[in-house]
């Protein structure tokens, strides 16, 4: 097992039948988070990009079954922030000190791409790079979004299994979840996806599937975590994904793709307290604060009690861990 590891740092290259012996060997995961974080040390240094999230509609069209703004979720509070609204938490953010805007939502069609491209454009005049988190959408409209400005795309994956992808993702179509992602690659963006660990039916070839798409892709980010499940969800009774192995997943990400970005995701901190703060020592090099003021917080919840974020206390707690915020936009240095 250590030579698997081994082999992994040193050639960021494993088969999916090794990938599978290190998710299923709890043994060797001291030695496996250490050369994550080694690798991550030596391609992307200590300094810790900070994300601004501008969560600016729970809308959704779709109906994942995990999540907790689904279309079918009556209960759901919904909301949709105003050009305005986004563009002032946007400026707060900088004056912060955030080099990075992260507009995430629900797959909400009432922000038109001509819409968008008008918040857009106002947001760069901020400096800052711009990230998209708004689902799948053609060719076309991610062309106009790009020229307009966007630097980065998150569109998740969530899992590379086609079945459970569609059990999933009710009336969503696998193929164009993958086409999407390579259109955004094609248009120059830099790309982000990630994964769900924990799903129901999910298995450790499943996942080690994942990361080598990912790996196939060349994402430029990769986002990992545990599930949650959401009360007014049809996983409601599901029991949540372990930490550990979405933080194996995590590392063995890091190991394979050496210079890209990995976030310690709000899912981990929601499941063990000191979740981000472990996964900056297993890899990651990315955190994401929600700046989405008011009630918003709370409505935006795709799984419940989500950890939050205190600027000062994380900046502090950095510098306490030996981890210093950059100063840079946080673009991939590939190496």
């Amino acid at each position: 097992m250590r030579k698997l590891v081994e082999k992994a740092r040193i050639q960021h290259h494993l088969t999916k039948e090794e990938i599978v012996l290190l998710l299923n060997n709890a043994d060797i995961n001291d030695d496996l988070f250490k050369a994550a974080d080694d690798v991550r040390r030596e391609f992307v240094g200590d300094e810790v990009h900070l994300r601004a999230l501008i969560e600016f509609s729970n809308y959704c069209r779709c109906n994942c079954k995990y999540c907790g703004i689904r279309a079918e979720n009556k209960l759901a509070e919904r909301y949709r922030l105003k050009r305005e609204e986004i563009i002032n938490y946007a400026r707060k953010a900088v004056d912060f000190g955030y080099k990075t805007i992260v507009m995430q939502s629900g797959e909400d069609l009432t922000f038109s791409t001509e819409y968008l491209t008008q918040i857009i454009r106002e947001i760069k005049t901020l400096n800052v790079a711009l990230t998209l988190s708004i689902g799948e959408r053609s060719y076309e409209e991610y062309k106009i979004l790009k020229d307009a400005g966007a630097d980065r795309f998150l569109l998740r994956i969530e899992t590379t299994d086609k079945i459970l992808y569609e059990k999933m993702h009710p009336k969503s179509d696998f193929e164009n979840r993958k086409k999407c992602l390579y259109n955004l690659k094609k248009l120059g963006f830099e790309t982000g996806s990630g994964c769900l660990v924990g799903l129901p039916e999910q298995t450790l070839e499943s996942l080690a599937d994942d990361i080598l798409f990912f790996k196939e892709l060349d994402a430029d980010m990769i986002g990992i975590g545990p599930f949650i499940p959401h009360p007014q969800t049809p996983l409601k009774d599901v029991p949540h994904g372990s930490f550990e192995l979405a933080l194996k997943v995590m590392a063995i990400t890091r190991l394979l793709l050496p210079d890209i970005n990995i976030p310690a995701t709000t899912a981990m901190e929601t499941i063990n307290p000191n979740g981000r703060f472990i996964a900056l020592k297993s890899g990651a090099n990315v955190v994401m604060p929600n700046v989405t003021g008011g009630d918003y917080c709370e409505k935006y919840e795709i799984y419940p009690n989500k950890a939050a974020v205190d600027y000062s206390e994380l900046t502090r707690k950095l510098q306490e861990a030996g981890r210093n915020v950059s100063q840079e936009k946080g673009f991939r240095k590939k190496g």
